[in-house]
């Protein structure tokens, strides 16, 4: 039988039991360099690859792809990876579910993924941030996870165990949630980042094989 990528997306949707409007288009780009970028937001001057509309499960551009290999490889990353995930996420004394949550939303676990922004790795962080937490080297798993991790803990620390906070300024930055009266701000990228990664994590936390994570 065959299947299409629009059944087997609305299927990744269902089995995620995120709504359908947490699930912004994904986009994956290569740039001159050969770096991978995945992002929700159309970038110039890079080669896109592939674009999905997950909420429907159209293929809307870029390069045709198997969408089930996609996740497989995702999947295959994200298992591989886990052993280092489990010890960053229990040295930062979070739950490895809500690591895997951003590592998902932020890179696909790829730790090759560059943003638009200059983030880099699993958890997409910044020169500055990784300056602060003593990441010499953002394209190693160990350290990037490592770095990210005690980051996320502090936001937490920061907004008082309010998730939604904690997520919005690790999107955003600390100083732009303060700047709202520590409310998630007003921009629709970080809106979306803050459900996804949440959605994520519950679906994630009801995973049998994350369910010990």
């Amino acid at each position: 039988m065959k299947i299409t990528i629009k059944t087997l997306l609305a299927g990744i949707a269902c089995a995620l039991l995120v709504p359908s409007a947490v699930l912004a288009d994904v986009y994956k780009y290569r740039d001159a360099r050969g770096h991978i970028h995945l992002t929700d937001k159309p970038m110039r001057g890079m080669t896109l690859l592939q674009r999905y509309q997950i909420s429907t499960g159209r293929r809307i551009g870029g390069a045709r792809s198997k969408a089930g290999g996609t996740l497989a490889r995702m999947n295959k990353r994200r298992d591989h990876l886990a052993p280092l995930i489990d010890r960053a996420a229990m040295a930062a004394r979070l739950r490895p579910a809500l690591i895997h949550a951003v590592v998902r939303a932020e890179s696909a676990y790829r730790s090759d993924a560059v943003s638009s922004k200059g983030a880099m790795g699993l958890m997409q962080l910044m020169p500055a941030t990784a300056q602060r937490y003593g990441v010499d080297d953002r394209s190693a798993p160990a350290q990037n996870l490592r770095g990210g991790s005690e980051y996320l803990r502090d936001l937490l620390v920061m907004f008082e165990n309010d998730l939604q906070l904690a997520l919005a300024a690790y999107n955003a930055g600390e100083n732009a949630v303060i700047r709202y009266g520590r409310q998630i701000p007003p921009y629709p990228e970080t809106q979306n980042y803050v459900r996804k990664v949440i959605g994520f994590y519950h679906a994630m936390k009801g995973n049998g094989q994350l369910a010990s994570r």
